[in-house]
């Protein structure tokens, strides 16, 4: 699937009612030989950074649901390179990761808003070839989706 690759959105059809990926886009952020990784765009978690017992001390900040995936751990897409060390880049403007120190400064600093910066619990992943036979399958359509403002 050629057009597939980090910056892509996918987004689920009704292959995918009744599952977690029920009316959900992902944004890919990696696309290659070995798999591919996304986040949901919009699906928000049920707490925000401070109601984690480690960023207990934090300002709050909306957290997203980012996928099933490892959801013990906190990933970052930002658009503040100027502010965060580290992040990898990706197309649309978008860095993935980044120093998380820095993450929780701007955050405390009021420099960033949830349109400059999203936090995900968990990730979306596939092995080798999976995403693409999924998409064959029609679980999945190429999008456009962008964030917008809320």
């Amino acid at each position: 699937m050629r057009d597939l690759k980090a910056g892509s959105y996918i987004k689920s059809t009704a292959k995918l009612m009744d599952s977690f990926f029920e009316h959900t886009t992902i944004l890919i952020v990696e696309h290659n030989e070995e798999g591919s990784t996304g986040f949901v765009m919009n699906k928000s978690f049920n707490k925000s950074l401070h109601d984690l017992i480690e960023f207990n001390h934090s300002k709050p900040f909306p957290l997203m649901d980012g996928g099933p995936v490892d959801r013990d751990h906190l990933f970052v897409l930002h658009k503040r390179p100027d502010l965060i060390d580290g992040g990898k880049p990706i197309p649309n403007g978008l860095y993935l990761g980044g120093n998380m120190e820095q993450v929780i400064e701007a955050i405390h600093a009021k420099w960033v808003t949830d349109q400059e910066m999203q936090l995900f619990i968990g990730y979306c992943g596939w092995d080798a070839g999976e995403l693409e036979a999924e998409l064959k399958e029609g679980s999945w359509t190429l999008s456009n989706y962008e964030i917008k403002s809320q």
